[in-house]
């Protein structure tokens, strides 16, 4: 009984530690505001996630454009794919195709594969990229956001 106890608080401690060290809200609205690409894309991600603040994804996708015209790859893909499906912003594909390939040109697997510029990819199937690039945007802005947020 014991040793469970003990294991009980060590895991208590380290999830309390986790916790603690999470950006809040006010702090990312604070990055965000002093200018921060991560801050601007960790906002934009809780909008786009509802996580202390109402979904809003018309003030994600602004955000996530302020956040991609500084460089971070990660708010360029998930503009790209907001424009690519009208999420907080007209659809418009010649739009996300640019940053897409901003994206791209900074290496990003993803961005290299929807714009069948990824020869892993393509292998010797026949690879339906349109198929591909619909599908990926439906899935990017939350994924990303998830993966936005545990950034430091």
């Amino acid at each position: 009984m014991n040793k469970l106890l003990k294991l009980f608080l060590l895991v208590s401690l380290l999830s309390f530690s986790a916790i603690s060290k999470a950006d809040t809200t006010e702090e990312i609205k604070q990055s965000a505001e002093q200018g921060s690409a991560l801050g601007q894309a960790k906002l934009a991600s809780l909008y786009i996630l509802g996580r202390g603040v109402e979904v809003d994804n018309r003030r994600a996708a602004q955000l996530m454009e302020k956040s991609a015209r500084q460089g971070f790859v990660e708010a360029q893909v998930v503009i790209a794919a907001m424009y690519d499906m009208g999420e907080g912003v007209a659809g418009n594909k010649a739009m996300a195709t640019r940053w897409y390939e901003k994206a791209a040109k900074q290496g990003h697997g993803t961005s290299l594969a929807i714009l069948g510029k990824n020869p892993a990819a393509k292998g010797s199937v026949k690879f339906d990229y349109k198929k591909m690039r619909f599908s990926a945007s439906r899935q990017i802005p939350k994924k990303y956001a998830l993966n936005i947020l545990m950034m430091k």
